[in-house]
Order: structure tokens, then C-alpha cells, then sequence
């Protein structure tokens, strides 16, 4: 089994590539995909040290940051439908103003 830093290194990898996709993309799919990747990377923070403490508490609380996360990209996705139905761009800087 890998050890705790290996799992941290790759969490911090996830998370970096995350950070640099939602502050680099201008497309809003590609940014709410970046975020869920940002989330995930914490998930397995609290994985890898609810492993390393014989602890189911991690493990809960990643269980409720998935949920919480669906209904976040749920959300996230029926918005920038939305606002491609209204502007015809799902493009972060020609949307600026939610006012149609």
C-alpha cells in the first residue's frame, strides 16, 4: 500500500491542476470541471489521513462532500445551460452580467 505522502503529493497535483484550470480556462464547463477536480483532491486528503488514523470520520465526511458536490455540479450545469440558451456563449468573459 502506498504511503500517506503519496497520496498527498497526488492530491496536491489534483488540486494544482484544478487551481490552474479555473483561473486559465475561460469556459465555464471547463472551470466547473476543474472545481469538481479541486474537490476531489480534497476527498482524498481526508481519505488518505482518515487511513492513516484507523478513522471512519475522513471517510464520512468525503462521503458528504460527493453529495454535496453532485448537487453542486447539478446546479452549476443547469445555470450555464441557461445562460447559453440566453447569450448563445458559455464563454466566462462575454458573460459578465447575469441581466438578460
Amino acid at each position: 500500500m502506498p504511503s500517506t505522502q503519496a497520496y498527498l503529493m497526488l492530491a496536491a497535483t489534483l488540486f494544482t491542476v484544478g487551481l490552474i484550470g479555473v483561473v486559465v480556462r475561460r469556459n465555464m464547463i471547463t472551470v466547473l470541471m476543474c472545481i469538481e477536480l479541486m474537490l476531489n483532491a480534497v476527498n482524498l486528503n481526508l481519505v488518505a489521513f482518515s487511513s492513516r488514523l484507523s478513522s471512519l470520520e475522513g471517510q464520512i465526511f468525503s462521503v458528504f462532500i460527493i453529495t454535496i458536490a453532485a448537487g453542486e455540479a447539478a446546479v452549476g450545469l443547469a445555470i450555464i445551460i441557461q445562460l447559453y440558451r440566453i447569450r448563445a456563449t458559455v464563454n466566462i468573459d462575454e458573460v459578465r452580467e447575469l441581466h438578460g
